[in-house]
């Protein structure tokens, strides 16, 4: 049985050097106009990074809930992993009482409690604002992390795994399920236009899942520009 942990592990097990997803960033501010390209290697070096963080600094395990409260972009792909990766329930829905908070906005961060600051710009090294002790900051102090990754515990089939439009999906079965919903062909390189949050993890967890890739534009973009990327990456579906 395929965990959303594993999904990764598995892609990179074929291939680590393939991209796995190629991010267009064009949301108004000052990554507008970004394109960043990961490999499996390189995202599952984040991925042990923020998976390092969340068991050594906040005890993150199998039963504890992380609410995800970011916008759609790469970034929040790792750190669902992360979260996974410890064996934790990652909340999208933000209708559960959470255990940490990790946000790309000022504005909704706790107003106590552990939290993280995301920055999206893809070379910050300091969110660039005041933040109180309990709050990390992820652009300075998530590199300081390593880069190999083990599991202090490992989940029940049964444990949450992921609340997204007010459904719960198990470890066990949430692969199974996303996979099933949104029908990806194996291999595709899958294109995504502006999806919620939701939907970017949806389509990650299906295009992953069956050895894909993803080609990802946030923000508003023109079907002429959309199509010239798609002919341009390769695009297969979506």
């Amino acid at each position: 049985m395929l965990t959303p942990a594993a999904v990764l592990s598995a892609i990179n097990a074929r291939d680590s050097a393939a991209p796995r997803i190629t991010c267009y960033d064009d949301v108004p501010g000052p990554t507008a106009g970004e394109r960043i390209e990961l490999s499996g290697r390189v995202l599952g070096t984040w991925v042990s990074k923020a998976g390092n963080a969340l068991q050594e600094e906040w005890d993150i395990e199998p039963g504890s809930v992380v609410h995800l409260a970011m916008r759609p972009h790469w970034r929040l792909l790792y750190w669902t992993w992360a979260v996974w990766s410890v064996g934790a329930h990652v909340d999208l829905d933000g209708e559960l009482s959470p255990d940490l908070v990790i946000t790309d906005d000022p504005d909704r961060l706790p107003g106590g409690g552990p939290a993280v600051l995301v920055t999206r710009g893809a070379l910050a090294r300091s969110a660039g604002v005041d933040l109180p002790e309990e709050v990390m900051d992820e652009a300075a102090d998530l590199a300081s992390f390593g880069d190999h990754f083990d599991a202090w515990q490992e989940p029940s089939v049964d444990d949450p795994a992921l609340t997204i439009d007010g459904s719960v999906l198990t470890h066990g079965g949430a692969v199974a399920s996303v996979v099933a919903a949104e029908t990806v062909p194996t291999g595709a390189r899958l294109q995504l236009v502006d999806p919620g949050a939701g939907g970017l993890v949806r389509g990650a967890l299906a295009a992953w899942a069956d050895g894909g890739s993803l080609v990802v534009h946030l923000g508003a973009v023109t079907t002429e520009t959309v199509e010239h990327r798609a002919h341009s990456e390769g695009v297969t579906a979506g």
